[in-house]
């Protein structure tokens, strides 16, 4: 399964293991490397630069027998910790940087000066050709089958339309859940896959039994998308609390947010309610199970080991 991914990366399947809000630790990550794919965290996991620190050091200690790792950077307003994170990424150092939901010019720029490559999630060819211009080592194409915050064209034609019209490699994210799918997104040009959802129900996951459990009993036809997170849609497993709390933004929001003054400090506020909702849900025992996951939990049977996952996806 050699690809311009496996090359850029020097691991042995074509494979991230996407980065997820909350679920995404080291334990997951070094399982990862072990399996011959690369893993991603998003440094928003870190509640400080310390624990990034740390975090970034055991992962390099790791990496005596190889593999790759990553950090995922959300790199708009309303991250304030982005340009302090940015800066410990790159005094330490990791191999890539995923960029999310923002201008990725700084962390291209920054990052290259220190060896790490920068890969840009990217929803359409307009930011694919801008992020190519800017200099970014891979564009990471989010379908319509991704979870959490995804893109609106299905996988063929996003891919397709991507790879007829960059050079960069084209990394394609959503809808993987077994190896045909796999095999698919290559033959429609991808150089690789970034996979999320399934390895939530990893026993190496940082989050409860009973979100792992819920990739278990819950299906592709479960996933609805939510406002009442981010502020930006996102797909959430349809359980009777998102159901009763509904997936539209307020009345007072929706008004708010069409005020050009008010709409980031709008927006901000809401991701912040948002996150704290999404955090207890994922750590704690609670009935507010307000639990992030894509379509591709439809494959998701049991809850098994990081490397029993890896062996699915690629056997």
């Amino acid at each position: 399964m050699k690809t311009k991914l496996t090359e850029l990366l020097d691991i042995t399947y074509p494979i991230i293991q996407a980065p997820m809000f909350l679920v995404s630790n080291t334990a997951m990550v070094i399982e990862a490397m072990k399996g011959g794919i690369a893993g991603c965290i998003p440094a928003l996991n870190y509640r400080t630069l310390d624990d990034l620190r740390a975090s970034i050091q055991e992962l390099k200690a790791t990496k005596v027998n190889g593999g790759s790792f990553g950090y995922n950077l959300i790199v708009n307003k309303s991250n304030i910790k982005y340009k302090e994170q940015l800066r410990v990424l790159c005094e330490e150092g990791c191999d890539f940087i995923i960029t999310s939901l923002g201008s990725p010019e700084e962390t291209i720029n920054q990052a290259h000066a220190v060896g790490i490559k920068v890969f840009c999630d990217v929803t359409d060819l307009k930011f694919a050709q801008k992020v190519e211009g800017l200099g970014a080592d891979a564009a990471i194409a989010v379908n319509n089958q991704a979870g959490g915050h995804r893109g609106n064209m299905n996988p063929e034609e996003l891919i397709k339309h991507l790879t007829d019209n960059i050079s960069i490699p084209v990394i394609s994210a959503g809808g993987v859940g077994c190896k045909a799918d796999i095999d698919k997104m290559l033959s429609y040009g991808a150089a690789g896959v970034s996979v999320g959802s399934p390895f939530i129900a990893s026993v190496e996951a940082g989050v409860t039994e009973e979100y792992k459990q819920a990739c278990v009993d819950y299906g592709a036809e479960d996933i609805v998308m939510t406002e009442r997170i981010s502020g930006t849609p996102c797909t959430v497993i349809n359980t009777p609390y998102v159901q009763k709390i509904g997936t539209k933004q307020t009345w007072l929001e929706s008004v708010l947010n069409k005020n050009k003054k008010l709409k980031k400090w709008v927006k901000m506020i809401r991701f912040t309610i948002g996150m704290n909702a999404a955090t207890k849900a994922a750590t704690k025992v609670t009935y507010k199970t307000v639990w992030v996951a894509g379509p591709s939990i439809e494959y998701t049977k049991s809850i098994l080991p990081t490397r029993d996952i890896i062996k699915k996806l690629t056997q």
